[in-house]
């Protein structure tokens, strides 16, 4: 029996080893997940939207539209309670740049060196959208609750995951095994909820 293919909207071989290991988990079988390296290229909305959702929703659009194959696609970030929810869907160039993950770090400690223990809550987000060609269009979000450090520890994961201590762990979230940060992540679960639309998906 061949496998359904689908897209995931990302270059980050982290996210897409994450979503494989969350199907595996899952006991879904009959899907071959491939990234954006691994179709040809195609012009990428840049994502504006205001809010997770609709960055992880144009972003499964455009793959869907350009390849064919169901895509998933999420958009992720922190949100800090005394930023008033920012650096939100701005969390990847909070510093300026896209992507510098120890700048964004950074940045964020020092905006908080003055925020006592009490009001340091925080949560990271994502929103994952599934876009079928011609067929069914789904967003879905996941929330990690927790409280952001004085400083970074762990060298896992990616991003903020340095400093976001997770609600009830004594640890960061780059402390944790990945298996540990599938249980428990924002992307963890939003991406299960996802699970049995993929599971249709590799039925056929």
């Amino acid at each position: 029996m061949s496998e359904t293919r689908v897209l995931v909207a990302s270059r980050n071989a982290k996210k897409l080893r994450e979503l494989r290991r969350v199907l595996e988990t899952a006991g879904v079988v009959g899907i071959e997940l491939v990234g954006l390296n691994e179709v040809p290229e195609f012009p990428e909305t840049p994502e504006t939207g205001a809010t997770f959702e609709e960055n992880a929703l144009v972003k499964a659009r455009d793959g869907a539209a350009a390849t064919g194959l169901p895509c998933v696609a999420d958009d992720s970030g922190l949100e800090v309670d005394v930023l008033n929810a920012m650096p939100g869907v701005l969390s990847a160039r909070w510093a300026g740049g896209h992507g510098d993950d120890d700048a964004n770090t950074a940045l964020l400690l020092a905006q908080l060196s003055d925020t006592p223990d009490e009001r340091r809550g925080a949560a990271f987000v994502s929103a994952c959208a599934l876009v079928v060609p011609g067929g069914v269009e789904r967003v879905v979000r996941g929330t990690w609750p927790g409280t952001i450090a004085r400083e970074a520890r762990g060298d896992g994961g990616f991003g903020y995951d340095p400093v976001f201590v997770p609600e009830g762990e004594p640890r960061t979230a780059a402390e944790l095994s990945p298996e540990e940060k599938d249980a428990a992540s924002h992307r963890g679960r939003a991406l299960a909820q996802l699970v049995p639309d993929l599971a249709d998906l590799a039925r056929g």
